[in-house]
């Protein structure tokens, strides 16, 4: 018993030297194809992140730019759609603030930031909208 206890311990004792001595000429006589099957792992995954970055971010950023450039050029007499989807016309533009008339003689104080869309006066109707 004594003996095979011993031979167990010096086995796995032997093993992870074992081991190290043979993969270490291997892997400095072969460093290039290590390279290789890094870039073969990690590839796919830059793949991927360009290709969300052209399909999602970018088309989001140009979107959130031309909004801000809508919401900075607003200016009377404009109709505006605010993000609750309340439809009026602007009578008070401030720096953070509009005064829009939702109702003939109500007008609300409405954030800048809210306004979901501007709809300028000389802005062709849809064709199926009856013109004001």
């Amino acid at each position: 018993m004594r003996t095979f206890l011993a031979t167990a311990w010096l086995m796995l004792a032997a093993t992870p030297a074992f081991a190290q001595a043979t993969t270490a000429p291997a892997a400095a006589a072969g460093g290039g194809q290590d390279m290789q099957s890094l870039l073969l792992q990690f590839g796919p995954l830059v793949l991927l992140f360009v290709l969300f970055y052209f399909l999602f971010i970018r088309p989001q950023q140009r979107r959130q730019k031309e909004h801000q450039e809508q919401i900075t050029r607003v200016q009377r007499g404009d109709t505006v759609v605010m993000s609750s989807g309340m439809i009026g016309k602007v009578v008070r533009v401030e720096d953070t603030e509009v005064g829009v008339e939702i109702a003939q003689g109500v007008t609300v104080k409405v954030v800048k930031a809210m306004i979901a869309e501007v709809r300028r006066k000389n802005d062709p109707a849809p064709a199926n909208d009856a013109k004001n």
